[in-house]
């Protein structure tokens, strides 16, 4: 039976720096599985006993106690439990304009998303983050203080690889400089061509070393992230679809319309009305 726990306080403003969503707790049942599919957040999974598979990035790993994956919101991915030995795993759920520059500050990639859980403060999160959460008024500053405190050790953990400029340093420092760009500019008539001119890379070299660390391309990247905000400002607005539209980057509303039944499967004014 999975335990979810939310953080009641919402923030208080629509992208904060960093924002911890959910933690919960399950033993799994066997076979129990996720996806493939996406998620809009980061989520960390803390596995405490039995096994499983990973799916990400085009790759399989078998996982076990004392382990951890990451998962990176807008990327598909696909994990099950073991069905002679499933999972117990608790797990956290996070987002906010910092994240990413954060775990940038890791080795950690969408296509190397494993590390070492066994260690101070990760195996008792669960227990402290609910022991945060009955904190009365001061319940909001002790989950973000402790959100922070797992991301030092995760760092402390896995730091980047301090390699030369060739290295994967320099790599996973391009592709966050990437990612910076577009979730900057999303809202405006931006191009693969004027990031990669904007960051002085070469286009096709840009695309490839995205590609190759995020598992899509960049103009699949941003079409993904682009729907995701307008899903979220069609249940949260009353915005009309043209609004909507110039807000994720189009000027023409019929070409965003077109994109977002290709990316979520339904018109904008379907999907509104279903989610409502």
């Amino acid at each position: 039976m999975a335990i979810f726990h939310y953080n009641p306080d919402p923030p208080s403003r629509s992208e904060p720096e960093l924002h911890l969503l959910f933690w919960g707790r399950e033993q799994c049942s066997p076979g129990h599985a996720f996806g493939p599919g996406v998620r809009d957040y980061y989520k960390i999974h803390f596995i405490h006993g039995g096994r499983g598979v990973l799916q990400a990035a085009g790759q399989t790993r078998r996982l076990e106690a004392g382990q951890a994956f990451l998962t990176y919101p807008h990327q598909k991915v696909y994990y099950e439990a073991d069905r002679g030995q499933p999972w117990l795993y608790s797990w956290i759920a996070f987002t906010g304009s910092r994240a990413e520059e954060l775990l940038a500050r890791t080795s950690l990639t969408p296509a190397e998303p494993v590390f070492p859980a066994d260690g101070e403060p990760m195996e008792e999160l669960y227990e402290r983050l609910n022991e945060d959460a009955r904190a009365g008024e001061a319940a909001d500053l002790l989950l973000m203080g402790r959100l922070y405190e797992f991301l030092a050790a995760l760092v402390r953990t896995m730091p980047a690889r301090e390699t030369g400029l060739s290295g994967s340093r320099r790599t996973n420092a391009h592709v966050a400089d990437s990612l910076r760009y577009l979730h900057a500019h999303y809202c405006e008539d931006i191009s693969v061509e004027q990031m990669a001119e904007q960051l002085q890379l070469d286009r096709k070299y840009l695309s490839a070393l995205f590609k190759r660390e995020t598992g899509v391309p960049p103009r699949q990247y941003l079409l993904d992230y682009r729907m995701a905000k307008a899903a979220d400002l069609l249940i949260r607005t009353d915005c009309t679809v043209g609004e909507i539209a110039r807000s994720v980057g189009y000027r023409d509303s019929l070409l965003f319309s077109r994109m977002f039944k290709r990316v979520r499967g339904l018109s904008p004014r379907a999907y509104r009305e279903r989610n409502r």
